[in-house]
């Protein structure tokens, strides 16, 4: 017998600044459908969040719709994101976005990288 672990497909979500934000950059961009929330490996803690407006989406792609917006995740990187919160947010001058991850075990100081477990 093997042991099969399981993860509930719980998805991704954004505030609805996000969601504001998104809308506003893909009216200004007719060929892109989304935005793409992905992982590479970087920084100091392990994990950095990058985002990209997607014109063609994958074949492995889960598509998450939040308020007729939607998001796209490659299956892989689904554990290691499944239950974020995108929000928008604007810091004195600065525009961003953050990224609330219940998988995230620990956060560099800057906020650029993460782990998981």
């Amino acid at each position: 017998m093997t042991a099969e672990t399981f993860t509930p497909t719980v998805g991704v979500t954004m505030t609805p600044s996000a969601v504001a934000h998104v809308r506003k950059q893909l009216a200004k961009n007719a060929k892109a459908r989304g935005i793409r929330l992905a992982i590479r490996k970087s920084g100091c803690s392990g994990f950095k969040y990058e985002t990209e407006w997607v014109e063609t989406p994958l074949d492995d792609d889960e598509i998450f719709t939040v308020d007729g917006v939607d998001i796209y995740v490659e299956r892989q990187h689904l554990p290691m994101v499944n239950g974020t919160e995108i929000d928008f947010v604007t810091q004195g001058v600065n525009s961003l976005f953050q990224f609330r991850n219940p998988n995230a075990t620990a956060e560099c100081g800057c906020g650029e990288s993460f782990t998981v477990a």
